[in-house]
């Protein structure tokens, strides 16, 4: 005889009541064995979305995430753990370089990151464009790798808060994925399962970004913060803007190759001047007295990034895939670029193929968006704007459609608006 009713459970949220340590631990587990059916959780997971969960619910549920599977046993290493987790934005690269650089300040940082899904990119698919890359480790080879290389990517193992992947895909068909209680609980659970000791978290907002609102992204923030607090971990938050791409390239191979022009001294600025910021962040604290912008400009974290790749089957060397066809989309008058909107962008990589709509979706590694100018740029009429790349014509016709309008010029030059939000401590 069960000790809940999934309808009772059901109800107790629907009409705003709390719900217990008793009934969450039990709806949790019951759903991951399958004895509560879909629907009932879809409709659970509603009425959380409209009526919240309080901080001891949060709690709970949280726990009972990372309880339903294993977690990733990092004690023993001889270098202190931090990680970084990211939103998620267009163009946001930011991992690639700053797993090795943290790496390379004499960390170790075991980044379990993600696929993309819509119109913002997975770190694991950019990977995935260097060839023999692997994304799948045993949890042994991710502790080898930890203490040879300092820096592991990869997939996080089924093992690893099952009952999240169930929720998540739940969550994305039935229009409750904003809520944010859930994306602290899914986002925080598996950062704690994976044993870091301490975490950065980089909080989009904008237009390019899942959240939108800066006072939505702070309350997304705190919550998160107080959840690493509460697990012993070590977390600050930072919130950072995402009304335009971040970088040049948006798109799997062609972010992998800015990455590296950063990692070996070039690359946009605003890439080099967020990774050094979430670098610092990080190494503040895993107590290390290091310069990041030291280890970047003198080679070490490219070294790192080549042996990571290397550890994980990849060839660092290895030509990216390239797109069979391409096309530059030109300025249709002369003028100040006022605003590039990436939420337009990445649309258009999407289109293009480097994106997906479900999670079982292929991607196209070579295709995407090269971003040829930036807010405050001067044009001319017919100067190139953006250079689309696809594998075939149809996909690059449905890139040149949602591009359309993505740049905004004028006759006077905007306003710059500021990309540093502010951090959040516990």
């Amino acid at each position: 005889m069960s000790a809940f009713s999934a309808v009772e459970v059901i109800a107790t949220k629907r009409d705003g009541a709390v719900l217990s340590d008793e009934m969450i631990t039990w709806v949790l587990d019951a759903y991951r064995r399958g004895e509560v059916a879909d629907e009932q959780m879809s409709a659970l997971l509603m009425a959380i979305f409209f009526n919240g969960l309080s901080a001891a619910e949060l709690a709970t549920w949280t726990d009972q995430m990372i309880a339903s599977g294993e977690r990733l046993d990092l004690t023993g290493l001889s270098r202190p753990t931090v990680d970084k987790h990211s939103t998620g934005g267009v163009g946001d690269k930011i991992s690639l370089i700053l797993a090795p650089l943290v790496a390379a300040c004499g960390a170790a940082v075991p980044q379990l990151s993600g696929r993309g899904l819509g119109y913002t990119g997975g770190t694991l698919d950019k990977l995935e464009s260097i060839p023999g890359w692997r994304a799948n480790l045993s949890g042994d080879e991710i502790r080898q790798q930890l203490e040879s290389v300092g820096a592991v990517i990869c997939a996080a193992g089924a093992g690893l808060v099952p009952v999240d992947a169930k929720l998540y895909s739940l969550r994305d068909v039935t229009a409750t994925v904003e809520s944010i209680p859930l994306i602290a609980s899914s986002i925080m659970s598996k950062k704690i399962a994976e044993g870091t000791g301490a975490l950065v978290l980089d909080v989009k907002v904008g237009r390019g970004a899942f959240i939108k609102d800066v006072e939505r992204a702070r309350e997304l923030a705190r919550t998160m913060v107080g959840l690493g607090a509460a697990h012993g971990v070590a977390t600050v938050a930072k919130l950072s803007a995402m009304d335009a791409p971040l970088g040049r390239a948006v798109g799997n191979a062609l972010e992998v190759a800015e990455s590296v022009e950063v990692l070996r001294g070039a690359g946009p600025s605003d890439v080099r001047a967020l990774t050094l910021e979430l670098a610092t962040i990080m190494v503040e604290l895993a107590g290390l007295g290091v310069d990041p912008a030291a280890k970047l400009d003198d080679g070490s974290a490219h070294e790192v990034y080549r042996r990571m790749i290397r550890a994980q089957g990849g060839n660092p060397d290895a030509a990216l895939p390239l797109a069979k066809v391409s096309e530059l989309v030109m300025a249709p008058r002369a003028g100040y670029v006022r605003d590039v909107d990436a939420r337009a962008v990445g649309i258009a990589a999407w289109r293009l193929g480097a994106g997906r709509t479900r999670k079982e979706d292929p991607v196209s590694f070579a295709a995407g968006v090269t971003c040829l100018v930036a807010q405050g740029d001067v044009v001319e009429d017919g100067q190139p704007l953006f250079e689309l790349h696809a594998d075939d014509d149809s996909h690059l016709e449905l890139g040149r459609d949602a591009i359309a309008g993505a740049v905004v010029i004028g006759d006077e030059a905007d306003v710059e608006v500021p990309t540093d939000l502010g951090l959040i401590r516990g």
